[in-house]
């Protein structure tokens, strides 16, 4: 995108999207040093934070494909960028920041914490026990993903300029 294109995106969604990284590798960095060694901090019932690298994409799917997971989550979060342009309400916009901020948190991870060009392992330590392990940047994927669907079927009230 260039500097024009991105200056139409709606500011919401760059900065749903920034917090969103931001969090995410803040949350990452402390996971890296305080999980070290396989310690694992127990939480409340089955949530504990649990240190895991994954080398593919959701679920650990896909191991080997790093650099093809990686190049679809940059073209996708252009399109999505793109297609925020476009979003009248607040709750879409913010939905496309959460999801673009989340594929942006796990491409970072691709390439800086590996060997090669997006070879590198996404860092997870969210583990529920019974739910595979995750991240923040995860988080935001999954529930911008959501916020979609249920605009898309529901709609909201909150139109940009609406009095």
């Amino acid at each position: 995108m260039t500097g024009a294109s991105l200056r139409s995106v709606p500011r919401l969604t760059l900065v749903v999207a920034l917090v969103v990284v931001l969090v995410d590798q803040v949350t990452k960095a402390w996971a890296l040093v305080a999980l070290d060694g396989g310690r694992i901090i127990e939480l409340v019932w089955t949530l504990r934070l649990n240190l895991v690298f994954n080398y593919g994409m959701a679920f650990s799917r896909g191991t080997g494909f790093g650099p093809l997971i990686g190049v679809i989550a940059i073209v996708v979060s252009i399109l999505l960028l793109r297609a925020s342009r476009n979003a009248r309400s607040l709750f879409a916009q913010c939905a496309f920041g959460l999801i673009v901020g989340g594929a942006i948190g796990n491409v970072i991870d691709r390439l800086f914490r590996g060997e090669g060009w997006m070879r590198g392992a996404v860092v997870d330590f969210i583990d529920f026990q019974w739910w595979p392990v995750f991240n923040v940047a995860d988080m935001g994927v999954t529930i911008g993903a959501a916020f979609m669907i249920v605009h898309a079927f529901v709609g909201t009230d909150a139109d940009v300029g609406r009095s």
